[in-house]
C-alpha cells in the first residue's frame, strides 16, 4: 500500500446493529430486570387483592344488589395500580439515558457510534418494545386473573365484552408511552433522582392540579395527560350510564375515546423527539 493511501473508512454501523446493542445494554441490567418484575408483581397483585375483596363481599352479602353494584373491570385495573407501573416504566426508560451518562459509557457509546440520533432512536425502539410486551402482559394478567375470582360470582366478563379488549389495549400502551416520557426527562435532566421526581410530577401530579372542572381550559389541560386519557379507556361502558342506578358524577368535559388514543400517541412521539432531540445538541 502506498505511503499516500487513506485508510480506508471504517464501516458505518448499520441500526439492526445499534438496536442489538441497545439490548443487550438494557437487559444486562439487573436492576430493570427487578424493577420490572417487582412493577409488575405490585401492580397485578393490588388489582388481584380488590377483586378477592369484592368476590368475598358478594358471597356474604345478603343484598340482591351487591352483585351489580361492582363493576369487574375497575378491579382488573385500579388506578393506584398502573400509577405504580407508569412510575416503574418511566424509571427504567429513564434509566437507559442517565445511567449511561451517570457511569460515563456515554462517551465511549458516541465516540464508537458518532451518530447520535440513531443512537437516541435504537433506545426509544428498543425501550418501547420492550414496554410494550411487558404493559401487554400485566395487562392481560390482571384482566385474565381477575375475571377468573369473578367468575365464581357471576360477574367476570370475558375479553370480548364491551370495552375490555380496550381497557387491556389502552393499559398496555401506558408502560411504553410513561417509559419515553420518563426517556425524555432523563435526557434533560441527567440525574436519577431529579429524573424521577419529575417523571412522577409531569406524569401523576401534573393531572391533579388540572383536574378541577371551575375552568374548561384548566380541565382541557388535565385530559390532555397520559393517565386521564388511560382512565378514560378503561371506563365500563355498561357502567357509565345505569339504568335505574344511582346517579353518578359525570364530568362536563370528558375525554372521549378517540381523544384518549389521540393523547397517548401524542404523548409517545413527543417524548421521543425530545429525547432525541436533546441529546443530539446538548455536550456529553
Amino acid at each position: 500500500m502506498s505511503a499516500m493511501t487513506p485508510p480506508a473508512a471504517e464501516p458505518r454501523a448499520r441500526f439492526g446493529d445499534l438496536l442489538a446493542a441497545e439490548w443487550i445494554k438494557m437487559r444486562s441490567l439487573r436492576s430493570t430486570s427487578a424493577a420490572l418484575v417487582a412493577g409488575a408483581l405490585v401492580s397485578v397483585g393490588i388489582c388481584v387483592n380488590s377483586a378477592r375483596s369484592n368476590a368475598h363481599l358478594i358471597e356474604r352479602s345478603t343484598n340482591p344488589d351487591q352483585r351489580t353494584a361492582i363493576d369487574p373491570l375497575h378491579a382488573a385495573f385500579v388506578p393506584e395500580a398502573f400509577q405504580i407501573l407508569m412510575v416503574v416504566a418511566a424509571a427504567v426508560g429513564a434509566a437507559t439515558i442517565f445511567g449511561e451518562y451517570a457511569g460515563g459509557m456515554i462517551r465511549t457509546t458516541f465516540a464508537a457510534v458518532p451518530a447520535r440520533r440513531s443512537v437516541v432512536a435504537a433506545k426509544v425502539v428498543v425501550v418501547t418494545a420492550v414496554m410494550l410486551v411487558y404493559g401487554t402482559a400485566v395487562a392481560a394478567a390482571s384482566f385474565g386473573v381477575t375475571q377468573a375470582i369473578y367468575d365464581p360470582v357471576r360477574i367476570g366478563l370475558p375479553i370480548t365484552a364491551p370495552g375490555a379488549f380496550r381497557a387491556v389495549a389502552g393499559s398496555a400502551l401506558l408502560a411504553p408511552v410513561s417509559a419515553l416520557v420518563g426517556m425524555a426527562l432523563g435526557a434533560l435532566i441527567r440525574h436519577t433522582a431529579g429524573t424521577v421526581v419529575a417523571s412522577v410530577g409531569v406524569l401523576l401530579l401534573l393531572p391533579r392540579l388540572f383536574g378541577g372542572e371551575t375552568y374548561r381550559w384548566v380541565k382541557e389541560i388535565g385530559n390532555a395527560m397520559p393517565v386521564s386519557a388511560w382512565t378514560a379507556l378503561v371506563e365500563n361502558p355498561a357502567r357509565s350510564l345505569p339504568p335505574g342506578g344511582p346517579v353518578r358524577w359525570v364530568s362536563r368535559y370528558p375525554v372521549s375515546v378517540t381523544e384518549a388514543w389521540l393523547v397517548l400517541g401524542a404523548w409517545a412521539l413527543v417524548a421521543a423527539a425530545v429525547a432525541v432531540a436533546v441529546v443530539h445538541r446538548r455536550d456529553v
